[in-house]
């Protein structure tokens, strides 16, 4: 069975079972209502009811908690994350490639050009923190 979120996976046995919302309620001892907002991911059902609700469903629990969560979030910060570490690496390019050749040109003084490639560094220092996952 493919990762999904915990809500289709219980929308996705039920109906694999054909069984109603309200059939799966009646046997949980919940309502209807209560079935819905756990396919809809907007509630969980009782930890402790979880080992029941595998066993309307003949799976084990192991395979009832693969689920996933939403992963749209993270992949889009992962995107991000990956963006400002891209041109933060561009910045200190940028500043060692000025610096050369300011310097050729005899274009820049020493103390900006100490300036310019320590943002340089500033910037490749940054981009190197651990990212957390």
């Amino acid at each position: 069975m493919k990762k999904q979120t915990f809500g289709t996976m219980i929308a996705t046995l039920r109906k694999e079972q054909g069984m109603t919302q309200l059939g799966l309620a009646e046997k949980m001892g919940v309502t209807d209502k209560a079935v819905s907002k756990w396919e809809r991911d907007l509630s969980f059902p009782d930890v402790n009811s979880i080992p029941k609700l595998a066993e309307i469903f003949h799976v084990s629990i192991d395979e009832l908690m693969q689920v996933k969560a939403d992963t749209k979030d993270k992949s889009e910060e992962k995107k991000v994350s990956e963006i400002v570490n891209i041109a933060l690496k561009g910045i200190a390019l940028a500043m060692g490639v000025a610096v050369v050749v300011l310097s050729f040109t005899k274009e820049i003084e020493t103390n900006e050009a100490i300036s310019m490639l320590g943002l340089g560094l500033a910037c490749l220092a940054i981009s190197q923190f651990p990212k957390k996952d």
